[in-house]
């Protein structure tokens, strides 16, 4: 898998995460109130976050739900969409029944225009996540969709200069060979698990495929990158409800 793609792992069904030297994707940390003044948050630990671009928008989510279903059903895919066509990092992520078990993510920290960037990794998470086998036509009713902006990446200082629960980490070590490794949780992962910076940090390193013991020296080693994430979800009820809302369901599903 090209060195740009990231997966996210099925951590008690709702953790992300990427593997292997090739493979890139995980979480965050932090608490703390929030302030707000002139537009820009400030925490009580200390960051000043900037304002998130307004990018992520329901119509991203059916897109992807619009692709998945042509391909699935052997159709002419749909025409583009008229969502922005900027270029950002992005993951889609799919999840199955009422419990939302994660059933393929994979996205890129290489900035994609929007349109060919979701219409490429709707069905690469879809179809082609390792872990799992593709989804199939039948599964289609049991979709959520979810789509994630992520924006704002800086270095951090230290492997816990991140926030819980705001930040997205991508992480970067060497592995008991001394193969550097990365792995990435997207923002709402650790709080999903209920996991503090710590836990989050180590189940970073396993997913990334350490093995040997994790002491503070290897967590301090860490070469760590936090980023912000707009996330924005749509199940298939809802995108089937849009679609014949807009009189084009008959023509995905036929």
């Amino acid at each position: 898998m090209s060195n740009n793609r990231y997966h996210h792992n099925n951590h008690s069904q709702h953790s992300y995460n990427s593997t292997g030297s090739n493979n890139h994707h995980h979480y965050m940390n932090g608490d703390g109130k929030d302030e707000y003044h002139q537009s820009v948050v400030r925490l009580t630990n200390g960051y000043n976050l900037k304002p998130l671009d307004n990018v992520a928008v329901p119509d991203m989510c059916l897109f992807c739900f619009e692709v998945l279903d042509c391909e699935l059903n052997n159709l002419e895919g749909p025409s583009a969409p008229k969502f922005t066509n900027e270029a950002y990092p992005l993951f889609v992520t799919w999840k199955t029944g009422r419990d939302k078990r994660l059933r393929g993510c994979i996205g890129t920290f290489s900035a994609m225009h929007l349109h060919s960037g979701l219409r490429e990794y709707a069905l690469t998470s879809a179809l082609k996540d390792s872990r799992f086998s593709p989804i199939s036509r039948d599964e289609l009713p049991k979709l959520t969709v979810s789509v994630s902006i992520l924006q704002n990446f800086e270095e951090a200082h230290g492997h816990l200069d991140w926030t819980l629960g705001v930040h997205g980490i991508r992480i970067e070590f060497l592995n008991e060979r001394g193969c550097k490794r990365t792995a990435t949780y997207l923002p709402q992962v650790a709080t999903e698990q209920g996991w503090d910076q710590v836990q989050t940090i180590d189940s970073l390193l396993r997913k990334g495929g350490l093995r040997a013991a994790i002491t503070p020296e290897t967590r301090k080693s860490i070469k760590l990158t936090r980023y912000r994430s707009q996330e924005i979800q749509m199940n298939y009820k809802e995108y089937r409800e849009i679609m014949e809302r807009r009189g084009q369901y008959g023509r995905v599903q036929c």
